[in-house]
């Protein structure tokens, strides 16, 4: 079974958007073809970001973090073993290395910094859009 990594942007705007965004279309996709991984780091930070008081508008906290337990329930926690120092956004560093340590094939994000990388010793890394286009 395939596993698939999204980047915490991704991730938030897979949970604001309607149900026809690209964001939505490729969690979806992911989540009926494989699984979804996450580190404690890539979590944490899903729970953070999405905990913030500008997100009030669009949905109330209760229901966000219910989303980010649901992920946490669907998706399955990988270890990192390995350090990356590979991406211009140091931050983002933290997706190559749970890839490179689960052995995940396919990290979907919007983030350019990561998307330059690809692909990423062996790692695809598309779009949303791409995603739900090609795959």
């Amino acid at each position: 079974m395939t596993s698939y990594i999204f980047d915490t942007n991704c991730l938030i705007s897979a949970h604001l958007s309607p149900v026809s965004s690209l964001p939505r279309l490729a969690y979806n996709k992911a989540l009926k073809q494989g699984i979804l991984l996450y580190s404690e780091e890539t979590l944490q930070e899903f729970k953070d970001v999405f905990s913030r008081p500008k997100f009030d508008r669009y949905i109330p906290i209760e229901e966000r973090m219910k989303a980010v337990a649901l992920y946490e329930r669907i998706g399955l926690i990988a270890g990192v073993f390995i350090k990356v120092n590979a991406c211009r956004d140091p931050k983002d560093n933290k997706f190559l290395e749970l890839a490179l340590s689960s052995e995940a094939k396919i990290i979907i994000t919007g983030d350019k910094d990561l998307l330059d990388l690809h692909p990423f010793q062996g790692i695809t890394i598309i779009s949303p859009a791409e995603f739900v286009n090609n795959f």
